[in-house]
C-alpha cells in the first residue's frame, strides 16, 4: 500500500506502526557493553540532530495528517522513548522491546526475542486508533524476517485477529509528510 491508500487505511485506524527510533550519533551494539545502563541516558547511543528533526518532523506529518494514535510503547532505551516523545509527546516503555545484552544472537535468543514482541505486533489497536511502537532493528528483525534500516524505518502492519498481521508499507522518515 503507499500514496492516498495507505493513508486512507492509517486514517480509519487499526494498524501498528512499528518505529526504528531515529537517527543517532554512531550505530553500535550498545546493549553488550557493560557500562550501559538503561536508567542512564549518557552511557545510550543517543540521538544525532538528524534525529531528533526527524522525530519532530514524523509527529508533524501524523498531526497534519490526521493519522489517529492510541497507546505509543517503546523500549526502555532513552533513543527510542525520546523519539517517541518527540514526535506523538507520550509514550509507555515496554521491556518486551528491549535487546538481549548481545552484540550477536544465537538462534535460541532470536526466538526469545520473536516469542516477546510478536504479541506486541498482532495485539489489535483500540478502535480508530494506530499502535505505534518504537524500537529497534534486531527486535523487529526477529519477529519479521526484515531488517529495518536505515534508523527511523517504520513499517505498518495490520494484525489479524488471531496473532499474526499483514506487512502494508515500509516508510522513511521523510515519506510520512509525502502522504
Amino acid at each position: 500500500m503507499t500514496g492516498a491508500a495507505l493513508l486512507t487505511a492509517l486514517s480509519k485506524g487499526g494498524h501498528i506502526i512499528y518505529f526504528r527510533h531515529a537517527q543517532t550519533d554512531k550505530d553500535y551494539a550498545d546493549q553488550a557493553d557493560a557500562k550501559m545502563k538503561l536508567d542512564q541516558c549518557e552511557t545510550q547511543r543517543k540521538l544525532s540532530a538528524a534525529g531528533i528533526q526527524q522525530a519532530k518532523d514524523i509527529g508533524a506529518a501524523f498531526k497534519a495528517k490526521n493519522i489517529p494514535v492510541g497507546d505509543v510503547i517503546t523500549s526502555d532505551y532513552c533513543r527510542a522513548w525520546k523519539t517517541a516523545e518527540l514526535a506523538f509527546g507520550r509514550y509507555t516503555k515496554n521491556s518486551k522491546l528491549n535487546f538481549l545484552p548481545f552484540e550477536e544472537y544465537t538462534e535460541a535468543q532470536t526466538k526469545q526475542m520473536k516469542d516477546t514482541v510478536t504479541p506486541l505486533l498482532t495485539a489489535t489497536p483500540a478502535a480508530g486508533k494506530n499502535t505505534v511502537i518504537v524500537g529497534h532493528d534486531d527486535i523487529f528483525e526477529a519477529a519479521t524476517g526484515i531488517y529495518p534500516d536505515p534508523q527511523g524505518m517504520a513499517y505498518v502492519l495490520t494484525p489479524d485477529g488471531k496473532g499474526g498481521f499483514t506487512l502494508q508499507a515500509n516508510l522513511l522518515p521523510d515519506e510520512w509528510a509525502k502522504l
